[in-house]
């Protein structure tokens, strides 16, 4: 690597660390110069912008979420196991982040109503995630492991919301079981899908029942 990308990598590196803490709004050239004891120009010389910064670190959140969530858990079986992996290693994520905040979701508080080039960046990553999960959780049906007439829109839909609620639970109420209970909703979600009569569910889902 040149030093020049060396350098531009230190930067994104550094910037992911106060993006974690003061989010990508918070996230200036100043104080990210500070951080790296080097002039603002200096630091401005490997990005255009504050945006193209803001990108950047966007960029490389997805690329670590990337390595310590999904590339793992292909390793496991296609189905439930795989399925489950993912689960575990995206809840693990999360506790570490309600600590010290998570770019993805601080990111939709800030620019979920701001248009622009940085929010269709993260909106493009959390749609590519989503895409994953549920590539996985159809993998998980063509196992059968779980029921072919499962609604693997909803599943993601259910999975997504166990992490939001551990990330609000653990950062904002400092609540000590977030996690525990997103493992029992995980089973519990899944286990609805592996059991439940079509019957059942259809009963339970029509309000004239």
């Amino acid at each position: 690597m040149r030093k020049g990308e060396q350098t531009r990598t230190a930067i994104v590196s550094a910037a992911l660390e106060l993006a974690a803490r003061d989010g990508l709004e918070g996230l200036t050239i100043g104080a990210l110069a500070e951080r790296m004891r080097m002039s603002k120009s200096g630091v401005f010389a490997h990005f255009g912008s504050r945006e193209e910064l803001q990108i950047a670190v966007l960029k490389a959140y997805e690329q670590r979420f990337v390595d310590e969530v999904l590339v793992p858990a292909l390793k496991e079986k296609r189905g439930l196991p795989r399925l489950r992996a993912i689960f575990e290693r995206w809840l693990d994520l999360t506790a570490i982040e309600a600590a010290r905040g998570c770019i993805w979701i601080s990111g939709a508080t800030e620019y979920d109503d701001r248009p622009g080039p940085v929010r269709e960046e993260l909106v493009a990553m959390v749609r590519s995630w989503q895409g994953e999960l549920l590539r996985a959780i159809r993998q998980t049906i063509e196992a059968g492991d779980l029921l072919a007439d499962v609604d693997a829109e909803q599943l993601v839909f259910q999975l997504y919301g166990v992490i939001l609620v551990v990330h609000h639970d653990g950062r904002l109420l400092n609540s000590p079981d977030a996690v525990s209970r997103a493992r029992r909703s995980f089973e519990r979600v899944i286990d609805s899908w592996r059991t439940a009569q079509p019957r059942r569910r259809h009963a339970l889902a029509d309000p004239t029942h």
